[in-house]
């Protein structure tokens, strides 16, 4: 993390700094809020300012909104009482650390602002096939587009890759291209010089730039407009990019990652994302699954954001009971990884006992965690279970060995979305003879389902 200080370099403030440093910080230095924005300006990124109380806060907030830069503020000060912490936060501050520090307040401030404590977490097979795929590739120089539904990490796989990666000493840049507007992203992203528009009073380095050396993360790439498109692609294929209003080409040396949660085949085939483009980017694609497609990550993650926030609010951790975690197994979670993390925050917060119950677990409108078929608890397991059997009873009926059996496989592969591994692990034979069988299949007509899609699709099932 880069943590930027703002203010007199006291010893106490030193103690503060050397603490940061400890846990990981890269930290820089400057005395006023003027030097502040400048740098930021200037491309000097930071993750988190920690600023002196006794600073404009409001005003350096201010001016760094005003160059579209919002990097989170913590204040900090000697002998500040609660009515000058109170004013700092309301002039923006997001956190107030007193001086002399404390080891702990300045570990848990720096982890809870930067929120950089989101580790990949990969229980289930096919989560754990595709780490295997990002080990493999993190140390290249090749462009990645990580695709996957909204809330199934992403962002959390392409930090991932840049701390595996030969560029891991220096700068991680993300940049959300859906949160900003068309007219403000190319200058975002490629800078400006001073007087190139109305309000450029000063050379805006962009965040290609400020990436330099290290990775840059284009986040949701699919909602970008096709004219930056177009300017993307060079950056990319040259190495080099164009400021508004520029004169002259600047180089850049920077790994590009891209994210979508949309189907980019079809966006190019609608018109709206450049082919050439697609091809730059998805030199290595990693899809990850949805949640519900990787069970056996549910009870693994829940675990960690107990954690993770019992640890923020200063509350004992509790152990999930068993009744919770079937309702935790059995909901879809359309939202995700992002779903679940917001579940178990509150589930930690509304815990009353030894236990997290299932009645802790809530829903973002209150409403009590349900299973699939929105039954809660164990209630609604038990009569998925009863109705399950009671159909595969009535389908088997009149069925010969050899077609439960085909039948058995065929939908486990669905269920296992076309992974062959995974299915013969389930089934309990080894690859080799699921392949037979699946040939076997094929070669009577049966559509199979291809792998790591779960569509059937003709053909050899090798």
């Amino acid at each position: 993390m880069r943590l930027l200080v703002v203010g007199r370099l006291s010893g106490q403030l030193a103690s503060a700094v050397k603490m940061a440093m400890a846990h990981g910080a890269k930290v820089q230095h400057v005395e006023r809020i003027d030097q502040a924005t400048e740098q930021l300006r200037r491309g000097q990124g930071a993750d988190l300012l920690m600023v002196d109380y006794n600073l404009d806060i409001g005003a350096l907030i201010a001016a760094n909104d005003a160059e579209r830069i919002h990097v989170p503020v913590v204040a900090f000060g000697i002998d500040a009482n609660a009515a000058e912490a109170a004013a700092a936060i309301k002039a923006g501050a997001k956190e107030f650390i007193p001086l002399p520090p404390e080891a702990d307040l300045i570990a848990a401030v720096l982890s809870a602002v930067a929120d950089d404590d989101r580790p990949l977490i990969s229980a289930d097979p096919s989560m754990k096939a595709v780490v295997m795929l990002a080990d493999q590739v993190a140390r290249s120089e090749a462009s990645i587009l990580i695709t996957g539904e909204s809330g199934v990490g992403k962002e959390v796989m392409a930090r991932y890759l840049h701390t595996n990666s030969k560029r891991s000493e220096r700068a991680f840049i993300s940049v959300n291209c859906a949160a900003i507007p068309d007219n403000l992203l190319e200058s975002e992203l490629f800078g400006h010089e001073k007087g190139a528009f109305t309000g450029a009073v000063a050379r805006r380095i962009g965040k290609f730039e400020e990436a330099d050396g290290g990775t840059l993360l284009l986040d949701e790439i699919s909602e970008m407009d096709a004219r930056l498109q177009a300017k993307l692609l060079r950056a990319i294929q040259e190495r080099v990019i164009d400021r508004v209003g520029g004169t002259k080409p600047v180089p850049v040396n920077i790994r590009i990652i891209a994210t979508s949660n949309r189907d980019l085949g079809r966006a190019v085939s609608e018109g709206t994302f450049r082919e050439d483009l697609l091809y730059r980017l998805n030199v290595v694609n990693l899809r990850l699954p949805a949640l519900r497609e990787r069970p056996g990550d549910i009870a693994a993650l829940a675990d960690f954001f107990v954690k993770k926030y019992a640890a923020a609010n200063g509350v004992p951790v509790r152990p999930i009971a068993a009744d919770a975690r079937r309702a935790l197994a059995g909901h879809r979670w359309p939202g995700n990884v992002r779903e679940l993390e917001n579940a178990m925050h509150r589930a930690v917060l509304l815990a009353t006992g030894t236990e997290i119950d299932v009645d802790a677990i809530r829903l973002p409108d209150g409403q009590p965690l349900t299973g699939a078929d929105g039954v809660t608890g164990d209630a609604g397991f038990a009569g998925r279970a009863a109705q399950t059997a009671d159909a595969v009873a009535r389908a088997h009926v009149g069925q010969t060995v050899a077609q439960m059996e085909k039948t058995l496989i065929l939908d486990t592969l669905s269920h296992c979305l076309g992974n062959r591994t995974h299915a013969a692990t389930i089934l309990g034979i080894s690859i080799r003879t699921l392949r037979n069988k699946l040939n076997e299949y094929s070669d009577d007509g049966t559509a199979i389902p291809a792998p790591q899609s779960g569509i059937a699709a003709s053909g050899n099932a090798a």
